[in-house]
């Protein structure tokens, strides 16, 4: 690629691209090229000027390289992306924003007063239908006030404060619309799927294939707790599907041979095997789109009293004015009392500010699904950490293979490798990249495998049964034993790791030690926490006592409870509400899932297990615990935002109802004031809460 560098300080760079007119889809992919190198720090692409602002850490030279092999032909980027960007969502509101002020002063720099009373009049029309609508179905609300002031300023023939009105009205809707529309998209695009390998079934045996290579009519299999990739039907198995992320249904469906499976929903028993009948991610986020769109998801407590309180205000707007008139006499005090309401700032600044938080999270990679989950967040008094791949690294490793039986560790290792792979857990992520590492490679050599949640996995290898997982699931859920002669050596395990434990026909054959490192920011975390209003922080781990009490001293928590099962987990988060705190829950797992359902909030790694993402409320990125601080200061700096926003409209257009009544500003002006006040603070409502 060819281009100029126009501007440039240390660690950051402006060029131009040398080409005619850059498109959408060019900005897109180049933008999305410049995020993938791990030197750039922050990038922005802007496709009228084609120039792009690149901040990067590193060597200089080498950012100018990429830039100079980079090619729109060669790029891979996602099809969703492209299809689904949000740069031409922008550009086209930007276009009308422009259009409609341009035409708005044209109009009245060269158009003669008496075309444009008729061009007012025809357009009060539109608010004056929208009026007589409301009151048909017996409602005095918003629309009701904005006809009647619209109606009398015609009728008094003051063209120039009905057309005020009405252009101001304009610009604040088109606002909201933009505003609204941006953070659907940008919702529904982080919520889209996001597959990057799944099971092809091929020749009766699954093999592990990138999800671009998958083409309509392949046979794909979808173990427990994973997401369903593509649209398809169900050929084999049995399963219970979550579909909450696409229909807002909470209770999981059963599917069977023959049923329809749609993409982003989440087996959360069973297994399937699904004929894929589309593989485009546009459908996927479609669906999502027009879900968040038809629901009152995205509504918060604050932004449902806004919506009511502008309405119940109307009466006394409609009923002031009626009194000023019936003590002054005077129509053009009583005007001013009509051309200012409190409704039309707080239906508008309310939105936009908690869509606008929204956005902002999404700038940290924290996914938010609603606005109702960030009051939640400002709100709670009580946090729960899951522990494995939460206050630990999201990566635990494999530090040391124990065997039992005679068997090499490479073996053992194999064997656990080619039982765990199917199954989205931390754990047996790290087991499974060991053996690659250690280039471990096999076939499936077992039968169908069984996953009991929290618990571990159970299947048959050469007709002899294997199980692998905790202590509790090994050695008391499954009664084995420890080989004779072995016990010395089970007793000096090493202690500072997670043990996994493999046993083949009911007797011990290796214990995986899993290095599992405390984050080095977790313990500053909950400090910040605390200090951000948190009384109550608690760990829940299913790790055993000697682990979580370990942990649980060197990060602070205020309580912690050791090997508990999932519905232990969800039945403290039900028992703490019911004591009238708000929690938010913390975790990454599949074991996870019910309590993250049960909190009021909860929060999901990004790089845990499927089920885990879809089902929680709000997604923070794997490599930093200090966004949980982040999201906790977005909201409440959100509450703080919207509660101003409260004084400052009441204050602001209470002097106005009164500077009108008194006579010291005309009707016009106190239509100005009041619509330029509504889109002043609507502007700054959309201002980043953190700076």
């Amino acid at each position: 690629m060819k281009f100029v560098i126009k501007h440039e300080i240390k660690g950051r760079i402006r060029i131009h691209i040398c080409q005619h007119r850059m498109s959408y889809a060019q900005a897109d992919t180049l933008l999305y090229f410049l995020h993938s190198q791990k030197y750039v720090t922050f990038a922005k692409v802007y496709e009228r000027t084609g120039d792009a602002v690149i901040s990067y850490v590193g060597d200089r030279a080498d950012i100018l390289q990429k830039l100079q092999q980079f090619s729109y032909e060669k790029a891979s980027v996602p099809t969703e992306l492209i299809e689904n960007s949000g740069r031409e969502l922008n550009a086209s509101y930007q276009e009308k924003l422009v259009f409609r002020v341009v035409r708005r002063y044209l109009g009245k720099w060269l158009l003669p007063m008496q075309i444009r009373s008729c061009i007012i009049t025809v357009k009060s029309l539109k608010y004056l239908y929208h009026g007589l609508k409301t009151l048909w179905h017996r409602k005095l609300e918003v629309p009701v006030l904005d006809a009647t002031a619209i109606g009398v300023s015609v009728l008094r023939k003051d063209f120039e404060t009905a057309g005020s009105v009405m252009f101001l009205l304009g610009i604040g809707e088109l606002l909201e619309e933009w505003t609204h529309k941006k953070s659907v998209e940008d919702l529904a695009r982080t919520m889209s799927l996001q597959v990057g390998k799944v099971w092809l079934k091929r020749e009766g045996q699954e093999v592990l294939v990138a999800a671009s290579d998958i083409a309509e009519g392949d046979c794909v299999v979808v173990h427990m707790g994973n997401l369903i990739p593509f649209d398809g039907v169900v050929t084999e198995g049995e399963a219970m599907v979550n579909q909450a992320s696409l229909t807002g249904e909470s209770v999981p469906v059963r599917k069977a041979a023959e049923a329809l499976v749609y993409a982003g929903t989440v087996v959360e028993e069973g297994e399937l095997t699904i004929q894929v009948k589309a593989t485009g991610g546009s459908s996927r986020y479609e669906k999502i789109a027009a879900m968040i769109e038809e629901t009152e998801k995205l509504k918060s407590a604050v932004e449902g009293k806004a919506e009511h309180l502008a309405d119940r205000l109307v009466p006394y707007t409609l009923g002031g004015t009626a009194l000023t008139y019936l003590f002054t006499r005077n129509v053009t005090r009583a005007l001013s009392v009509l051309m200012v309401d409190f409704s039309c700032a707080l239906k508008l600044a309310m939105p936009i500010s908690v869509l606008s938080a929204i956005r902002e999270a999404s700038l940290y990679h924290i996914t938010v699904k609603g606005g109702k989950f960030l009051e939640a967040v400002a709100e709670a008094d009580t946090i729960v950490f899951d522990k494995t791949g939460t206050l630990t690294k999201a990566k635990p490793t494999v530090a040391q293979v124990v065997s039992f039986n005679g068997e090499s560790p490479e073996e053992l290792l194999r064997i656990a490798a080619c039982m765990e792979e199917h199954f989205p857990h931390s754990m047996a992520k790290a087991v499974v990249d060991a053996a690659k590492e250690r280039k471990l490679d096999h076939e499936e050599m077992h039968s169908k495998v069984e996953y009991v949640v929290a618990h571990g996995i159970s299947t048959t290898i050469g007709e002899k049964k294997a199980v692998i997982g905790s202590y509790h699931f090994v050695f008391e859920d499954e009664n084995c034993v420890i080989p004779e002669g072995r016990q010395e050596l089970f007793e000096s395990l090493p202690e500072e790791y997670s043990h996994l434990y493999l046993a083949i026909e009911n007797e011990l054959a290796a214990v995986i030690c899993i290095e599992d490192p405390l984050r080095q920011e977790a313990e500053a975390v909950i400090r910040s926490l605390r200090k951000a209003g948190l009384s109550k922080i608690v760990m829940m781990t299913g790790d055993s006592e000697r682990t979580a009490a370990a942990i649980a001293a060197k990060v602070g928590v205020d309580e912690y409870y050791s090997e508990v099962l999932p519905e232990d987990k969800a039945g403290f988060v039900e028992r703490e509400k019911a004591a009238g705190r708000k929690v938010i829950m913390i975790g990454d797992g599949i074991n996870d899932s019910p309590a993250l359902s049960a909190a009021d909030v909860g929060i999901a790694i990004s790089d845990g297990a499927e089920i885990a993402r879809e089902i929680a409320d709000i997604t923070i990125g794997a490599d930093d615990l200090y966004q949980i601080v982040t999201l906790k200061c977005i909201s409440d700096g959100l509450m703080k935002r919207i509660h101003k926003n409260y004084r400052r409209i009441v204050g602001f257009n209470t002097g106005l109802i009164l500077l009108g009544v008194g006579g010291v500003i005309a009707p016009t002006t106190s239509a100005l004031l009041h619509n330029t006040s509504t889109l002043v603070i609507s502007l700054k409502s959309m201002q980043n809460l953190l700076d």
